[in-house]
């Protein structure tokens, strides 16, 4: 009854020991795509696929099973329309009484439908990883072409605090030199009424000292009066130099933040890369492990 049970249920193949069928039931044939009765007398290469029957592996495979060791595996073979199918298989050694290998029994299922299956998510998954690794290698390439901008913008920035900073200081040596000009002109101013008063006192003879006097006094008045002005220009220059290097300050501020930034950013790109990679390594694991 057992053996019935399993004739019934499980596909089943006999090898005699120079691996040529010598028995195999109809599940067995039916997966494979034969008629029973063709299998019969076939060598066991006919079913491999070329990759593993001329290989090393294949002659080390039946070795083993002629020393009595068994074997059980996701194993790959051929139909008889040359198709790929898989199968899990179990590889057992017959012994006689005296414990000699006389032929091998092999019960295996056929799994083709459900290794496709697997087969197809890897593929998505490695597809799924090859994305994220393009996109996170592209990510990383501009958020470097970023990064260089905003480093030479940051040099640039740099540069103008610097200039900015030297205008500053020119602007202070002006407003001392205007000062000095200022303080001449006021002597000059007071040298000028000394003089007109000389001149009164002079009479006839100081008329034209005091005119000199007053054209001096004038030009002085003209000074002051630019002077002034310049002072004014001179007010508005530093305010204005004062407002851009804040606006400047405050933007080397968000460069540098920015730059802080976009070096996350090519972490975080490295980090999906390098995810995604053992994403392509784990898909390839567990399809050799399924």
């Amino acid at each position: 009854m057992v053996v019935s049970a399993l004739e019934k249920n499980v596909a089943m193949i006999r090898f005699d020991l120079n691996r040529r069928v010598i028995d195999v039931n109809r599940n067995f044939a039916e997966a494979m795509g034969y008629d029973p009765q063709r299998m019969i007398g076939m060598q066991h290469r006919e079913f491999c696929f070329p990759a593993f029957a001329n290989g090393p592996g294949y002659d080390k495979f039946w070795r083993d099973l002629m020393s009595g060791r068994s074997y059980q595996d996701k194993i790959e073979r051929m139909d008889a329309h040359g198709r790929q199918i898989w199968l899990e298989a179990t590889y057992m050694p017959v012994l006689d009484h005296s414990g000699r290998v006389v032929e091998v029994l092999k019960v295996a299922t056929d799994i083709t439908r459900r290794q496709k299956s697997i087969e197809e998510v890897v593929t998505e998954l490695q597809q799924m990883s090859e994305g994220l690794n393009v996109r996170a290698e592209s990510g990383i390439v501009r958020s470097q072409e970023l990064l260089k901008s905003i480093e030479r913008i940051s040099e640039v920035s740099e540069k103008n605090i610097s200039t900015l900073g030297s205008l500053q200081g020119q602007a202070e040596s002006i407003r001392g030199i205007v000062q000095t000009i200022q303080e001449i002109a006021s002597q000059t101013s007071l040298l000028a009424l000394n003089a007109a008063i000389e001149a009164a006192h002079a009479g006839e003879h100081g008329k034209g000292f005091d005119i000199v006097a007053k054209e001096v006094k004038k030009l002085a008045g003209r000074v002051s009066e630019s002077i002034v002005e310049v002072r004014r220009n001179i007010e508005g220059i530093t305010n204005e130099v004062s407002n851009i290097t804040q606006g400047t300050n405050l933007a080397q501020e968000n460069i540098v933040q920015s730059q802080s930034q976009i070096r996350t950013a090519m972490e975080e790109f490295e980090d999906i890369s390098a995810a995604s990679e053992q994403l392509d390594a784990r898909a390839k694991d567990f399809n050799n492990i399924i």
